[in-house]
């Protein structure tokens, strides 16, 4: 889970920080209303035009009952769906709020809420309508939604009776009797935490339909409604709607619509770290080949074999079990951490070995955790690319200009010392997206690998329709913000009405 971009979080803003913020949110804005500008002159010309749209409704002149309508839909959803693109925003960057977020609709009728990626995590959960802390605005000035459960004509309550339930409570201290409503509370790496109780909804996605193109699809989904954020959670510089846990545990999304039928228990992302966004699909992969490996069986993460780390050409001379603690096998992979963590004896080892490029340096520790120091070369020339070697061969490259990150005029570190972190964390091995961005990264949860590929995440990914052998492209997303207030909606609203009176009446 995201460490909350420590620096991003913990600075105080300066005047330059704020304008370009400032910036950021009037380019949106103008984004935004350049799109209803034209949105209405389309109107305008259909209606004016006499464009007449004819919709026949299935049962119409018959009793709309709820058996026929339920099984019209059975029937529906039992189509499998090729695959599924998944709109993503936000940036890894740890000089900014470092966080990747999806787009998705929940409810019936639907309603979009902001959620983050999380392959760190195994619960999908959204802030509620009883959430009395929980912020309206949250991360560049997203617009934000509680969910409500009984505005949702397919939102139910999920009780302890229920098989998810049970099998969620399984390794819980806490009893659960059978009427009772099923209680969660998700704890990150970070100390942040989200409580509350699951519900069962449609989920709303964009299914695969050819080349750049998708269809809107849905599968019923459990997951958590929050109550109660931590005020990590609910900061409004970074707050979204909720997580979206990609984990392994069979309460996460993928593995839900991959029980149910829906979808192949594959996916992939590629985050985009210079422009923002990138690319965030499931199914299977085809293009661009990917060499993969054996994710370390019986762990609750995304874990790979680390065997090696090559700091320009020359290997690190690290202990065999190095990256073993405990029960935590291999180096975790986690789309929802900003930096990455190594053991206290790897991580010296690491950074001497890469300051040693310019021994010159006069270096500063900053916020007690990072090493800066002041630098204005280029640092892709003054320092040596890292590469993480994990098992069949293959390898992870990260670049200065990935690693080193500017903060207050100073050139910083991202690589982190996980021996002074407490608990289980201590002494893990976690790579984010400091590691992963400008990856394209692949999870084949049926043949438990993964693997990577440096990649232009601005570009697009082939997918295979399993069903019809066809291949289809998807390409890479950056949602846009359109902070709009309550007030400036309602005045849209209106404007959009006069619009349409207007040009029914000019047609008269």
């Amino acid at each position: 889970m995201n460490n909350r971009a420590a620096i991003a979080a913990a600075a105080p803003a300066a005047e330059a920080e704020r304008v370009e913020k400032m910036g950021r949110n009037n380019s949106s804005s103008i984004f935004c209303l350049l799109f209803l500008v034209n949105f209405l002159n389309l109107i305008s010309t259909k209606v004016n035009g006499g464009g007449v749209f004819q919709v026949d409704y299935k049962f119409a002149g018959t009793e709309r009952s709820l058996s026929a309508l339920r099984e019209h839909d059975s029937i529906r959803h039992l189509q499998i769906i090729a695959g599924v693109d998944l709109p993503i925003g936000g940036t890894g960057r740890p000089d900014a709020v470092g966080l990747y977020y999806a787009k998705i609709g929940i409810g019936t009728p639907s309603k979009d809420y902001y959620v983050q990626v999380d392959t760190g995590s195994d619960i999908m959960w959204v802030n509620c309508i009883n959430c009395q802390q929980c912020p309206t605005r949250g991360y560049r000035g997203l617009e934000l939604t509680q969910y409500n459960p009984k505005d949702s004509l397919t939102g139910q309550l999920i009780t302890c009776e229920w098989e998810f339930c049970k099998e969620i409570m399984r390794d819980s201290s806490s009893g659960c009797t059978s009427n009772e409503t099923c209680l969660y509370t998700e704890v990150y790496g970070d100390g942040s935490f989200s409580m509350g109780y699951f519900v069962e909804d449609f989920v709303q996605y964009d299914r695969v339909s050819g080349d750049l193109q998708t269809q809107s699809a849905n599968g019923s989904v459990i997951f958590g409604c929050g109550a109660g954020p931590s005020a990590d959670l609910s900061s409004s510089d970074d707050a979204l709607d909720g997580v979206l846990g990609f984990g392994k545990a069979n309460s996460s999304l993928i593995s839900q619509l991959a029980s149910a039928g829906r979808v192949k228990n594959m996916f992939a992302h590629c985050l985009d770290g210079v422009n923002g966004g990138g690319i965030f699909a499931i199914g299977h992969v085809v293009q661009p080949k990917v060499n993969m490996t054996a994710l370390v069986p019986n762990q609750s993460h995304y874990n790979v074999n680390m065997t090696a780390i090559e700091v320009g050409h020359v290997m690190l001379s690290l202990p065999t079990e190095v990256f073993t603690v405990g029960d935590t096998k291999g180096a975790i992979i986690d789309s929802g951490t900003t930096l990455a963590y190594f053991p206290e004896v790897v991580y010296q080892q690491l950074v001497v070995k890469i300051l040693s490029w310019q021994p010159d340096l006069k270096l500063q520790i900053v916020h007690d955790d990072y090493t800066c120091f002041d630098y204005s070369d280029s640092v892709d020339d003054g320092f040596p690319p890292v590469t993480f070697h994990f098992g069949n061969s293959l390898n992870l490259t990260v670049y200065p200009h990935d690693y080193l990150f500017p903060f207050d005029g100073l050139m910083c570190v991202g690589w982190q010392n996980s021996g002074v972190l407490s608990g289980e964390k201590t002494n893990i091995t976690l790579l984010g997206d400091l590691v992963l961005s400008n990856k394209l990264v692949l999870y084949d949860l049926e043949n438990q690998t993964i693997g990577w590929t440096t990649y232009n995440c601005s570009s697009s990914i082939k997918l295979k329709d399993e069903i019809t052998g066809s291949v289809h492209l998807v390409g890479a997303h950056s949602i846009p913000s359109c902070a709009f207030s309550q007030s400036a909606q309602k005045a849209f609203i209106f404007l959009l009405l006069m619009t349409l009176l207007q040009a029914i009446f000019t047609g008269l």
